[in-house]
């Protein structure tokens, strides 16, 4: 792998388009720089809301689709705020970073004073009218906040518990999302949205520490007690438990009694094949460090999905 600057070609092209995106917001308004502080691109991870609706057999029922999707853009407001908190708080740690010291707060663009007021305002609003929406959700939903305003200040510093916090909020999405409609969600889903979420975080940190080098380890102390090798181990484990899990729900004894079959065994290849492709992207294109521009831009994840969703509704919903 060649290296220019301390950076992977694959890191100095993403590093190349931020900057022509901070350029473009530069010239713009101050909204500009909320909009962009609040993470548009990462909402992608509350699609996991829609979990719990989509295999419960409920897709197709509108008023529950319209709780989940009013639960959805509750999460994408309240991840917002917390995006503009976490930003405040590593504020002087990420002017330090090779890409993250072009996000607005960092690089000035963003006065820190309107970052705190608007992550209060979107915090408050959201909580609010979470609470309003379905109380249980209320409840998920305020854990969530509490949970990644805690990792900000507290578990962002500690070895491996920065990781599974992380983890974990992928979790809470989907809980809430069985909360705000009130189903029950299988273990085996939690557990395999658990430990592919964890693949994902634990593959981010490797790509922080092995790719980016010394530049990010100066910006995220905790990396300092990580190495390549302990973390390859990590990744091992979490992938082959995704995938294990996933196997675990298609061909459990509550999913047969929910569907009256266990052809949802034949969507494992889909899920096998996705955790080889970001195997592929983390170790050959070095492409770990941003998970949701993987799922919007990588075409053969993409189509993988595409196929996946079309076989798992067919077999929930026409088997």
């Amino acid at each position: 792998m060649q290296v220019r600057n301390g950076l992977s070609p694959n890191v100095n092209q993403f590093s190349a388009w931020r900057k022509r995106t901070i350029k473009t917001g530069a010239n713009g308004s101050l909204i500009h720089a909320l909009i962009e502080s609040v993470r548009p691109y990462q909402w992608i991870k509350n699609m996991l809301v829609f979990v719990a609706l989509v295999f419960s057999k409920n897709m197709f029922h509108f008023p529950l689709f319209l709780k989940t999707l009013a639960a959805f853009g509750l999460f994408c407001l309240l991840s917002g705020a917390v995006y503009l908190i976490n930003d405040v708080v590593d504020l002087e740690a990420d002017r330090l970073h090779p890409i993250k010291k072009y996000r607005p707060i960092p690089s000035g663009r963003l006065p820190k004073k309107w970052a705190i007021g608007f992550a209060f305002l979107l915090a408050s609003v959201s909580l609010l009218v979470s609470f309003e929406l379905d109380p249980s959700f209320g409840r998920v939903a305020f854990v969530y906040f509490i949970l990644f305003v805690s990792y900000s200040l507290v578990f962002k510093k500690l070895l491996i518990m920065d990781m599974i916090i992380v983890a974990l909020a992928y979790v809470l999405r989907a809980v809430a999302g069985a909360e705000v409609i009130h189903v029950s969600i299988s273990h085996w889903l939690i557990l395999c949205t658990a430990f592919l979420a964890l693949f994902i975080v634990i593959s981010k940190r490797r790509h922080e520490l092995v790719v980016l080098g010394n530049g990010s380890i100066s910006s995220r102390e905790v990396l300092s007690g990580y190495n390549a090798l302990f973390l390859d181990q990590m990744i091992g484990i979490s992938s082959v438990a995704s995938l294990v899990f996933y196997a675990m729900y298609t061909i459990s004894n509550d999913t047969m009694v929910h569907l009256g079959h266990r052809k949802l065994l034949l969507t494992l290849p889909f899920v096998g094949y996705g955790i080889f492709r970001y195997l592929y992207l983390v170790y050959i294109k070095n492409h770990g460090g941003s998970p949701e521009l993987i799922f919007l831009k990588d075409k053969a994840m993409i189509v993988n999905l595409v196929f996946w969703g079309i076989l798992v509704i067919s077999l929930l919903y026409f088997g």
